[in-house]
């Protein structure tokens, strides 16, 4: 666990000493997911990581606050409204030093935990290891509005590795998830990283493969930027379905941006 708690804990500080930079004007800026701005986007990670920490350390305390927000979302309510209620007394400021907080105390739970100890979550248990590995894809996710809207470009991220597995290892939930049967053969995956490695999963194809830039990858699952706008080349009938609709996280099926989209660095305010 201590290696993918360092990367967790290096992605949470990344974004945190990013918008520790911001000016009460930035924090307003919409961001093009959903028109969320720099606040509703730690709002959403605080409000989750005080449940992953309530998960890792009050299991009966995490029961009961996920059965109140399911309730609150059956009414019709978003989570990021949910979020602003929770958080909307705080500026920006305030509600990064909670967030600090709050990330450093659950990085400090996760550490000691066997990687195969099983967490409670929204939806299946998850192992300790894949539950902080989800924690810094959505991190890292989220982030990537922020430094998008800031019209800024990030610096290669210690956990990259970890959100391209998790965007392989997701591919027949992209599928199934839609209620699809996951096309076959499963197409082997070759990403350059930034440091120049080549990271493989699965076995050589000429016909079935998705290859390119470990970044457009991530960028690619996260649903942050359509296949269009990056570098990755793909073959086969597998590989053509699924970089269309590739999503390696959980919840209801989600659309990523259109083409060109997500590549306008175009600042708006709130």
């Amino acid at each position: 666990m201590d290696k993918t708690c360092d990367d967790l804990l290096g992605e949470y500080r990344a974004l945190a000493d990013l918008c520790a930079t911001l000016t009460p004007e930035q924090w307003r800026l919409r961001t093009d997911f959903y028109g969320w701005t720099p606040w509703d986007e730690i709002a959403h990670l605080c409000y989750f990581d005080q449940t992953a920490l309530q998960s890792a350390t009050d299991a009966d305390a995490f029961t009961a606050g996920a059965r109140a927000l399911a309730a609150e979302l059956e009414t019709g309510r978003e989570i990021s409204a949910i979020a602003r209620d929770t958080f909307g007394h705080l500026d920006g400021p305030a509600l990064l030093a909670l967030w600090r907080e709050r990330f450093e105390a659950l990085v400090a739970a996760l550490r000691p935990l066997d990687p195969k100890a099983r967490l409670l979550w929204y939806g299946p248990s998850m192992s300790a290891r894949s539950f902080a590995t989800a924690r810094l894809m959505e991190t890292w996710a989220h982030g990537q509005d922020i430094w998008d809207v800031l019209g800024r470009t990030r610096g290669a991220s210690p956990g990259l590795r970890h959100i391209t597995h998790l965007g392989v290892s997701t591919y027949g939930w992209t599928f199934v998830n839609r209620q699809r049967q996951p096309p076959q053969p499963v197409p082997h995956v070759a990403l350059r990283a930034p440091d120049g490695e080549l990271w493989t999963w699965g076995e050589p194809s000429a016909t079935d493969h998705v290859q390119g830039p470990a970044l457009d990858f991530a960028l690619l699952v996260t649903q942050r930027r359509h296949r269009d706008d990056t570098a990755l080349q793909w073959a086969g009938e597998g590989a053509e379905q699924w970089t269309a609709i590739a999503q390696c996280f959980a919840g209801e099926p989600a659309d990523g941006p259109a083409p060109g989209v997500r590549t306008r660095h175009l600042p708006r305010p709130a």
